[in-house]
């Protein structure tokens, strides 16, 4: 069993060093030296959120992603990463922040639970889905992301699009050189009409009921996930949406 939970960073320093330990191990492990959400300054940062996949006893942590929204202490990382690049990010951003924006950036999980198949379920049925019900909670009209080229159809099927506004149509040399990474924007998070109606449907599930246990199925067999997706002590808490999926 495994629990997919949230929390705001500076509520829980003690979880934000297992997620940057873990991360950091991740990225070393693929020969990636750094990326720009790799620092310890977000743990002080109000306006991240973090969504780690754990064990029930929280001694063990699988994956997480964080959640900035702009207008806190840093910069998106998104603006880091493409603004030496593609000056156009900044205004962008600020676009979107009119009515109020954020990215989801540092998905990961442990090599040794992608050695087990649960790795793309991870990602695909629990950690990504569970950032757009976050930001939900947080009033986001929109949301960031940098994705990489094995991520970019997952994270298309959850509604986002290819900024073709930046870079070659959407895409930079990124963390290094000889690495990929495309900028995309989930442009209507409470309606996600880009998504598919699969991706539409569970996140749907998840905003109406956060705390709850499913099963999923993953590439070799079921596992038991438990989702607390309320963020703790949120003062802005929205109220869950019933609209349609169709």
């Amino acid at each position: 069993m495994i629990r997919i939970r949230t929390y705001r960073a500076v509520d829980d320093l003690k979880s934000c060093e297992k997620f940057a330990e873990g991360h950091r191990a991740v990225l070393k492990s693929y020969g990636v030296p750094k990326v720009t959400s790799d620092n310890y300054d977000w743990f002080y940062n109000p306006e991240v959120y973090v969504i780690v996949a754990e064990s029930i006893s929280g001694k063990e942590i699988y994956g997480g992603v964080k959640i900035y929204v702009a207008g806190g202490t840093q910069p998106l990382p998104v603006e880091e990463a493409v603004g030496r690049i593609e000056k156009k990010i900044f205004d962008l951003v600020k676009q979107h922040s009119l009515e109020r924006t954020g990215e989801i950036c540092g998905l990961w999980n442990a090599r040794e639970i992608a050695g087990q198949g649960f790795g793309i379920l991870l990602i695909r049925s629990g950690i990504a889905k569970a950032g757009i019900v976050i930001a939900n909670q947080l009033k986001l009209n929109s949301l960031f992301t940098l994705a990489s080229p094995w991520t970019i159809e997952t994270v298309k099927n959850i509604g986002f699009e290819v900024e073709k506004s930046l870079g070659n149509d959407g895409t930079f040399p990124y963390p290094t050189p000889d690495l990929l990474a495309t900028v995309l924007i989930l442009k209507d998070t409470e309606t996600l009409k880009h998504a598919t109606s699969r991706e539409k449907e569970h996140i749907f599930d998840l905003r109406i009921h956060p705390q709850q246990k499913k099963m999923e199925i993953g590439p070799k067999g079921v596992i038991s996930i438990e989702y607390d997706l309320l963020i703790p002590n949120l003062y802005y808490q929205s109220k869950p949406t019933t609209r349609s999926t169709t």
